[in-house]
């Protein structure tokens, strides 16, 4: 059935707020308007979507289920960390919202293992995680967005390693930073020290890698981060050189191929780089 997304969108607008009125003012149409995309969807789909009376509008059986099905083509709604948000999605989520100003974004936190668990839980539309990510099934990931390299961060006032290139079997020697063993990036280091036959015992493990900066800042140790978390790298930092080469890391967008993609999680994907 041929029926374009413009009636579905006003629908969803009076659905969601039972309202001719609101959602006129909302989509920035006519009250008149509004009543008769309503009028033409009502007839396209051959029953009625609303209960109007003078005093107030009711959704049908019929409306109502079709605002079950509708409802979540109306919203984006991604999974990802916040280190992920902050440093790499905000100028999409810009580009998106500009682009489509009344589709609501909904985001949720959480690690990229936590992530794998909303998209197998269907609690997200789509969800942008590290990669390799051993939780994740392969055949979810619809796009690789981008690709990033691991560093070690200190203070040189507190470590004097700027000059030198560290072999890991010194630096584990070190009072290491990192990210807790709830995460892919712990898993990614514990994994690579071990193929050099080597324990790692970090000294301090957080959930944020804003804070890991913060701590190397003062000296509190040598901290692992993604190198995009230093866009604005501050002076008293340096990259600290390893001996060993640290693999660079991707980000992927992955969707559940069991539920079916939305237009907006679509139109979301193809402002995404694809690498």
């Amino acid at each position: 059935m041929d029926i374009n997304y413009e009636l579905y969108k006003v629908f969803y607008y009076v659905a969601s707020s039972l309202s001719f009125s609101d959602a006129s003012k909302k989509l920035f149409i006519s009250q008149s308007a509004v009543s008769q995309s309503i009028k033409t969807l009502e007839r396209k789909l051959g029953q009625p979507l609303f209960i109007r009376s003078t005093k107030k509008v009711q959704l049908t059986p019929a409306g109502a289920l079709l605002l079950k099905h509708v409802e979540p083509a109306m919203k984006l709604h991604i999974g990802a960390s916040d280190t992920i948000c902050r440093y790499f999605l905000l100028p999409y989520l810009q580009k998106f919202h500009r682009k489509f100003p009344d589709v609501p974004i909904k985001i949720t936190n959480a690690s990229s293992m936590g992530c794998v668990d909303l998209l197998e839980q269907r609690r997200v539309d789509l969800i942008i995680t590290n990669f390799p990510n051993p939780h994740l099934n392969p055949s979810y990931i619809q796009k690789t967005v981008g690709s990033f390299s691991d560093v070690f961060v200190a203070n040189p006032a507190y470590f004097d390693l700027a000059d030198r290139i560290v072999p890991f079997s010194e630096l584990g020697t070190y009072p290491l930073m990192m990210l807790d063993r709830k995460s892919t990036t712990s898993e990614f280091l514990h994994h690579i020290f071990l193929q050099h036959q080597l324990e790692l015992l970090p000294q301090v493990e957080l959930s944020s890698n804003d804070l890991l900066i913060d701590m190397a800042r003062i000296g509190l140790g040598i901290a692992f981060i993604p190198d995009f978390c230093l866009k604005h790298k501050p002076e008293d930092l340096f990259l600290v050189r390893t001996q060993e080469t640290i693999p660079q890391r991707q980000l992927v967008a992955s969707l559940n191929p069991t539920l079916p993609v939305s237009a907006s999680t679509e139109e979301f994907l193809k402002l995404l780089p694809d690498v």
